[in-house]
């Protein structure tokens, strides 16, 4: 009697368990990584409703650290329109004009870096939104090339006023201040509706480094920066129709 293939079938079958575990646990990983990258499509939508408060990947970073944070929605109604003004003009010129990456400025980022030059971080309003709702700080092609269809799709489904809300109370403003009601209240000691057209060009140019750029104590170099941007947001004009008609 040939009982070898009964040994070999024995001897396979813990491998075989094994190699079907492997697969099922494989499965698994690859289904939670889809959907936690179609998660942010998803909250997109409902970010489209007026009572939602969205809250960024460091609000929960500071909370799960056990730090806390300050942060106090308010309407765009509520927000100084000068602030509006400094931040486009600081941040984001083109804001109303692109639909969510400026992609000659982009072409021309990428130029920068193949030639080894020194780059600016070319990002975009939405692209910002998009990072601070969904991806993480720092640097890289992997977040870079999240970021952008992000932005493109929240743009897209948002308005522009809808966007500039969410973006402007997300923003960090200096080490567990979050929002410009937060910002306004810790810099200046005035609710974000009254703040000076000095203090929101101060506020806008803190925004590329809001932990060692300080608007409540600018250096020589931040007043500077300051005092162009209060120049530009004076003469916004066309550049913010698509959040004042």
């Amino acid at each position: 009697m040939d009982i070898a293939p009964e040994i070999e079938d024995s001897v396979d079958a813990p491998a075989q368990r094994r190699w079907f575990g492997d697969q099922r646990v494989l499965k698994r990983i690859v289904l939670a990584v889809l959907a936690l990258l179609i998660l942010p499509y998803g909250l997109i939508f409902f970010y489209l409703l007026p009572f939602i408060h969205p809250v960024s990947t460091l609000m929960l970073r500071d909370l799960v650290l056990l730090r806390g944070y300050d942060r106090r929605w308010v309407s765009l109604d509520d927000i100084a329109p000068v602030l509006v003004q400094s931040v486009m003009m600081s941040e984001d010129g083109q804001y109303c004009f692109h639909g969510g990456v400026d992609w000659a400025e982009m072409r021309m980022l990428v130029e920068d870096t193949l030639k080894g030059q020194a780059t600016r971080g070319g990002s975009t309003i939405p692209m910002q939104t998009a990072k601070n709702l969904f991806l993480w700080n720092g640097r890289s092609f992997v977040r870079k090339a999240m970021e952008l269809p992000l932005a493109v799709s929240t743009d897209f489904v948002l308005s522009k006023r809808r966007l500039m809300e969410i973006y402007l109370n997300i923003a960090e403003w200096g080490p567990g201040i979050y929002g410009i009601e937060a910002a306004a209240q810790h810099h200046f000691k005035v609710p974000a509706s009254r703040l000076t057209r000095r203090q929101a060009s101060l506020l806008a140019v803190s925004l590329p480094n809001p932990i060692d750029r300080n608007a409540g104590k600018p250096g020589r170099g931040l007043r500077r920066l300051a005092g162009v941007i209060e120049r530009r947001a004076q003469g916004s004009g066309d550049y913010i129709k698509c959040i004042y008609d």
